[in-house]
C-alpha cells in the first residue's frame, strides 16, 4: 500500500488511510473531512503522467492552499463555483473541464460547496500530448479543456454517471493512451536528463545540466520553457522545495539542517523559498500543516517503480 506518516503534528488534522482502499487517505479538517485518493499510472503512460486522484471535500466554504506543481487535467464531477487564486494575485473560476498549467508559486483555491474532483497530473510529455503549445505561456493560468476538444466534455458526463472508482480511474487512463504520441529519441533523453538534474541534486547547478545535455544555457532555457513551463533556475528553485517540503513533513527532518545543506543563503531565505513554492512556512509544514499539504505530500507514497520526479508531481 506504501507508506505513510504514522506522526500527526501537533494541530494538524489526523491522516486515516483506507486499510480496504490502497492510496485512499483522508483527513479530518476544520470544516470537515477531506478525502484523496490516488491511482498509479500503467506502466505505458507512466512518462507522460503522473498520479490519478480524486478528491473530495464535504464541507462548504472549504479553502487551502496548493503548492507549486506540474500542470493538471481536473474533471468536476460535483460541486459548482470556487475560484484558484494564483501567485500574481489573478483569480480564475475553474471550468467543469480544467486544464491548469504549470504552477511557480503557491496556489489558494475556494470552493463554495461541498466537491469531488478527478483529476491527473501532466508530466512534460503529456503536456505536449495534449495540449502542444509553449507550457510558459501557460503557467499560473488555466483554461476549459472542452471548450477546445468536445471528447473531454462527454468523458466528463460518463464520468459523472460512474459510481466505481477503479472504473473511472480505467476509462481515464484509457482515454489519455489514445491522446499520447511518440517523441524522437532526442526529447526523450533530454527530458530524462532535466528530470535527472532536478532530482538528483540537492540544489541544482546549471552548470550541470550544460554538462549532461551539451546545449547552451540559451538552448536549455527555450527548452525547458516549451516542455516544464519555465527556465533551468527557476525550477531548480521549485524542484528544491517541493523536496525539502516533503522531507521536513513526512520524513521529520530539521528544517534548520536542510536550510545548511540546501545551498540556502540563510534561514531567512529558506522561509520564503518554502512559503512561495508550498504556501506554508516550514515550522506550518511541521506541526500544523493543512488538510491539502498533508494528502498532496502522500503522493509519494505511490512508490514501485514509479520514476521519483512522477510522484513528486
Amino acid at each position: 500500500m506504501g507508506s505513510y506518516p504514522r506522526h500527526t503534528p501537533e494541530g494538524a488534522g489526523s491522516v486515516t488511510a483506507d486499510q480496504e482502499t490502497p492510496l485512499s487517505y483522508r483527513v479530518e479538517a476544520e470544516h470537515g473531512p477531506v478525502s484523496l485518493r490516488y491511482f498509479a499510472p500503467p506502466e505505458s503512460l507512466c512518462a507522460y503522467f503522473g498520479s490519478l486522484y480524486i478528491f473530495s471535500v464535504t464541507s462548504s466554504g472549504y479553502a487551502d492552499v496548493t503548492r507549486a506543481d506540474v500542470p493538471q487535467l481536473r474533471f468536476r464531477l460535483e460541486g459548482q463555483g470556487g475560484n484558484y487564486i494564483f501567485q500574481d494575485g489573478m483569480v480564475l473560476s475553474p471550468p467543469d473541464v480544467c486544464l491548469l498549467g504549470p504552477t511557480f508559486g503557491a496556489t489558494r483555491f475556494e470552493l463554495d460547496q461541498p466537491a469531488r474532483v478527478l483529476g491527473t497530473s501532466l508530466l512534460p510529455a503529456g503536456w505536449v500530448a495534449l495540449y502542444g503549445d509553449d507550457a510558459s505561456a501557460m503557467a499560473d493560468s488555466a483554461f476549459d479543456m472542452a471548450a477546445c476538444d468536445a471528447d473531454y466534455g462527454l468523458l466528463l458526463q460518463k464520468l459523472r454517471s460512474m459510481e466505481d472508482a477503479d472504473a473511472m480511474a480505467s476509462l481515464c487512463w484509457s482515454f489519455l493512451g489514445e491522446r499520447i504520441r511518440p517523441f524522437a529519441d532526442s526529447t526523450w533523453r533530454m527530458l530524462e536528463a532535466v528530470d535527472g538534474w532536478l532530482m538528483d541534486e540537492g540544489s541544482p547547478r546549471i552548470e550541470t545540466l550544460v554538462e549532461r545535455t551539451g546545449l547552451s544555457a540559451r538552448q536549455l532555457a527555450r527548452l525547458t520553457n516549451r516542455y516544464y513551463g519555465a527556465p533551468p533556475k527557476l525550477l531548480a528553485r521549485k524542484y528544491r522545495a517541493l523536496r525539502c517540503s516533503a522531507r521536513i513533513a513526512l520524513d521529520r527532518e530539521s528544517w534548520q539542517v536542510l536550510c545548511e545543506d540546501g545551498g540556502f543563503y540563510d534561514q531567512s531565505h529558506f522561509i520564503r523559498e518554502i512559503k512561495h513554492f508550498i504556501g506554508l512556512t516550514p515550522q506550518q509544514l511541521q506541526n500544523e500543516p493543512s488538510a491539502v499539504a498533508q494528502l498532496t505530500l502522500l503522493r509519494r507514497s505511490l512508490g514501485g517503480d514509479v520514476a521519483v520526479i512522477n510522484r513528486m508531481s
